[in-house]
């Protein structure tokens, strides 16, 4: 039978005649089954439980899975032990998910001890499915009572899930507006320790951080005794970052593993996978891992670690030129989704800030790097642009701890943003001004002009006495 005969009446009329939706579910292939049992849509007569319920044998597990579906649609008690006993004997975890759900959807006080007793499954698919269940009766002692013990599961998901549902969120008692930023960070760089500075900015100040930092002991302007010195110094700034950030906004790391030229050729070069070490620290701290964008340079503009293994080709000895930086994408924790942060901005400014045109649709960046007289490692202006552009709205403050010569704050005018940017390199924080300066004309009548310090003024302009 094609698609074309089981149209919407004749699904209409099966699925309320359970002899004739008998005999098709009996006669017909599985690939139509499946196709009825997605189209079956609301069901109203009570007869068609005994159709789906031969299906529950079948070892196709999406036909058992849609056939749980339209009988959790009836939410006859009578289903419940069927459904538990699906939940916990199925070998397919998407049909076990789908009867625990389907037990949840009956909303009667009866289906408490199932749910309690999925509570213990070792699948934590199961679990949550159940927890959702549950908290129609949160306010039942003995279902408050059990989902309280989930608050020390070994499943990190569930204990968010539970902490969320149990203890609330006090956001909406907090006075912080999403979509404002303090005056006096608006088109500001300031010179010094980036440290001492974002001690005076207050939490939820800044709407995007886009930075890249100083590479370990690959620079004269970084260089750290020890990489556990150096990773605990970004972890400091990390931190920080994360307190000034608004509630659901993003943080996007540049990083690359770097090499450290071998002492002598008696022994070897060390490589420290700096991005894989630093990933665990802000996790820990409460960024949530969002994605990981691969930024391509072409290959002559690299250095050239093959020459060697071209000549020879001896196994081993191979090294690949490395033409890729990572670009590591976190967002502030919170509980609310992507919608709530779009819908504290007006309609308005929503549309103006849309992406326009063509976008980048994968996480492979192919971008040119950018070379400067003073500054050996530049941000690219269109990856610094097309961060803010997917990152924030206009208006927006974005922040670069590590300015280096200012790149993100030229791209962030062009795209109606704000900057502020610190710098605690004296030649670099004056790069940044001459850059930046050159470019004034692309501040407007009404764009706020850039304003210069160091962190004594900063603190003066803080407390009004600038």
């Amino acid at each position: 039978m094609n698609k074309a005969i089981m149209n919407k009446d004749f699904i209409d009329e099966i699925k309320n005649n359970p002899e004739r939706l008998s005999v098709f579910m009996n006669g017909q292939r599985e690939k139509n089954i499946i196709y009825v049992l997605n189209k079956i849509g609301r069901v109203e007569n009570g007869h068609i439980k005994d159709p789906l319920i031969a299906l529950l044998d079948k070892e196709n597990e999406k036909i058992r899975e849609l056939a749980i579906k339209n009988l959790a649609k009836l939410e006859k008690s009578s289903l419940l032990n069927i459904f538990l006993e699906i939940a916990k004997k199925d070998k397919s975890t998407q049909v076990r998910r789908e009867a625990t759900s389907a037990i949840g959807r009956m909303r009667k006080k009866e289906i408490i001890p199932a749910l309690i007793y999925l509570l213990e499954d070792r699948d934590p698919k199961i679990v949550l499915q159940a927890i959702r269940g549950l908290i129609h009766f949160k306010n039942e002692e003995i279902v408050s009572k059990e989902l309280k013990k989930l608050m020390k599961h070994p499943n990190e998901i569930v204990r968010e899930i539970i902490n969320e549902e149990l203890n609330g969120d006090n956001h909406q008692k907090k006075k912080v507006k999403q979509t404002e930023a303090p005056d006096y960070i608006k088109n500001v760089v300031v010179k010094g320790d980036v440290i001492k500075i974002l001690k005076n900015v207050p939490k939820e100040s800044i709407h995007l951080t886009f930075t890249s930092p100083p590479y370990y002991n690959a620079r004269d302007y970084s260089i750290y005794q020890s990489y556990k010195e150096y990773l605990n110094f970004l972890k400091k700034v990390f931190k920080e970052v994360y307190r000034v950030t608004k509630e659901g906004r993003f943080f996007i790391l540049n990083t690359s593993p770097i090499i450290i030229p071998r002492v002598s050729r008696k022994h070897s070069s060390k490589r420290y996978p700096i991005p894989y070490d630093i990933h665990p620290l802000l996790v820990k701290m409460g960024w949530e891992f969002i994605d990981d964008i691969v930024w391509v340079k072409p290959e002559p503009s690299v250095k050239n670690r093959n020459a060697g293994f071209l000549q020879h080709r001896k196994p081993l000895a191979y090294k690949p030129n490395t033409i890729t930086e990572m670009l590591m994408v976190y967002r502030k924790k919170t509980t609310k989704l992507i919608d709530w942060n779009i819908k504290q901005y007006s309609n308005n400014l929503i549309e103006e800030s849309k992406v326009k045109g063509k976008y980048e649709t994968t996480n492979i960046w192919n971008i040119d790097p950018t070379f400067d007289k003073v500054h050996t490692a530049v941000f690219p202006l269109k990856l610094c642009s097309r961060v803010i552009e997917y990152y924030s709205f206009i208006g927006d403050v974005v922040f670069d701890p590590f300015a280096g010569s200012g790149t993100l704050g030229k791209a962030a005018i062009k795209q109606k943003r704000h900057f502020f940017l610190t710098e605690i390199k004296e030649s670099f924080a004056k790069r940044i001004k001459e850059e930046i300066d050159k470019n004034i004309n692309i501040f407007s009548a009404k764009t706020k002009r850039p304003q210069y310090f160091n962190l004594a003024s900063f603190l003066k302009k803080i407390k009004g006495e600038e």
